[in-house]
């Protein structure tokens, strides 16, 4: 009877280092298939994570590219300004300097009339006088 005793105990010791090493394995295959789980997870968020800063980066970098542009525009827009100011600053000066110069050329053709005029009403008169003597 301690025989056959001891050789349950052996079967079922036996039997129990079989299930235990059925449910090691069981255990070594979950273990490989959640970790086989948990890789894939942690890829997909990784390219998740990765996608979502690529995007973040072209939006700042789209954004930077704006503000760039909007620099750009207004510092083209002052620059416009700026010459078409000085343009017209030079423009009045040349007009105030032509006109000046158109004044003096009139006043100069003014007295050079006059000094005509007067030498002719000089010579007008002289003739005149030495017709009345003629005479």
């Amino acid at each position: 009877h301690e025989r056959e005793h001891d050789r349950e105990i052996s079967e079922l010791a036996a039997k129990h280092s079989e299930e235990m090493e059925k449910l090691r394995a069981e255990l070594r295959e979950e273990q490989r298939h959640l970790l086989d789980e948990l890789q894939q997870q942690m890829a997909a968020t990784h390219r998740a994570e990765q996608e979502q800063a690529q995007l973040q980066a072209q939006t700042l970098h789209s954004l930077e590219l704006e503000a760039l542009r909007l620099t750009l525009n207004n510092m083209h827009t002052s620059q416009l300004e700026l010459t078409q100011s000085n343009l017209r600053k030079e423009k009045e000066t040349a007009l105030v300097e032509l006109r000046e110069m158109l004044n003096d050329k009139r006043a100069q053709e003014v007295a050079i009339l006059q000094s005509r005029h007067q030498l002719e009403w000089e010579r007008i008169k002289e003739q005149c006088l030495k017709e009345k003597e003629d005479l």
